[in-house]
């Protein structure tokens, strides 16, 4: 298993109402890398090595209800951990076993704030945002299956998005944004690369044929603030190219795992790739 999206489902062990983080990115990035240390210590080391290298994992914000911006001592929270490569996957997976640090019933520390985990989930069939993967199953699907990837690709943004591009901050999920940063995750980690004009193609042929977006932000430890999207998107090709859309759609479902944009290890870009069906109601409830 390359690739993992792993969704926690927490509730709060010792009630309190101290203050909590505006955002929990910071700690759930803490957390993960304490998890792969306890399971692998070579691996934490190497992920510890170059803080400007690309992140093989991601971590969300804790998600749910914060009355008084406190934890609700009833509340159930969700967090989300993902790996981008077989040696960070496997030591996620081993956690969730008996005796590891995600296992149900263990209990987490975040930024001070303890929740003990009540479920896990790592199946899409078992959460829209859980699931696991192979590189070379993910692409296949797409590059090898007999059915010609649909024109439209749906995407869906749960967590500030922006992108940083010529010493400036870019708040909007153009596709050529968005495709660009998957494509440099994709072949940073995948055993196979992608071409780089798949940029261009995103560039020059997608348009943006439907939107739901906000702007968000979130405070950053320097004391200002990082405006990113949030929201839902459709790309839709005005030229019909089987091989670069499945090339895209590869990607948008990479997205999962992958995160969007910059700041993917600290709880920023969360994003998935909507089905069909699941972009059908979004647009119904608008």
């Amino acid at each position: 298993m390359d690739l993992l999206s792993l969704v926690l489902t927490l509730r709060p062990h010792s009630p309190t109402t101290a203050p909590v983080p505006v955002w929990w990115g910071r700690a759930a990035h803490a957390l993960l890398l304490r998890i792969v240390q306890q399971q692998d210590a070579t691996l934490s080391a190497a992920l510890h090595d170059d803080p400007n290298a690309l992140r093989p994992f991601t971590a969300s914000t804790l998600m749910g209800s914060f009355p008084q911006h406190a934890l609700d001592p009833q509340g159930v929270y969700t967090l989300r951990l993902t790996a981008m490569t077989e040696p960070v996957s496997a030591a996620l997976m081993a956690a969730l076993q008996p005796g590891g640090a995600l296992q149900r019933g263990a209990v987490l520390d975040l930024d001070g704030h303890t929740l003990r985990v009540e479920d896990q989930a790592w199946q899409e069939a078992q959460h829209p945002w859980a699931g696991n993967d192979t590189y070379q199953a993910l692409s296949g699907r797409f590059l090898l299956g007999r059915a010609a990837p649909p024109r439209a690709i749906r995407m869906q943004f749960t967590a500030p998005t922006a992108f940083k591009t010529q010493e400036r901050t870019m708040p909007l999920p153009l596709a050529e944004q968005v495709f660009r940063s998957l494509l440099e995750r994709w072949n940073a980690f995948a055993p196979l690369a992608f071409p780089p004009e798949t940029v261009r193609f995103a560039a020059e042929c997608l348009a943006i044929s439907r939107f739901d977006l906000q702007s968000r932000s979130i405070p950053l430890k320097q004391g200002g603030l990082r405006i990113g999207a949030v929201g839902s998107i459709t790309y839709t090709a005005l030229t019909y190219d089987r091989y670069w859309l499945s090339v895209l759609h590869t990607l948008a479902e990479f997205a999962r795992y992958a995160a969007v944009g910059s700041g993917g290890s600290m709880g920023l870009g969360q994003a998935r790739c909507l089905s069909s069906a699941e972009a059908a109601s979004n647009e119904d409830a608008v």
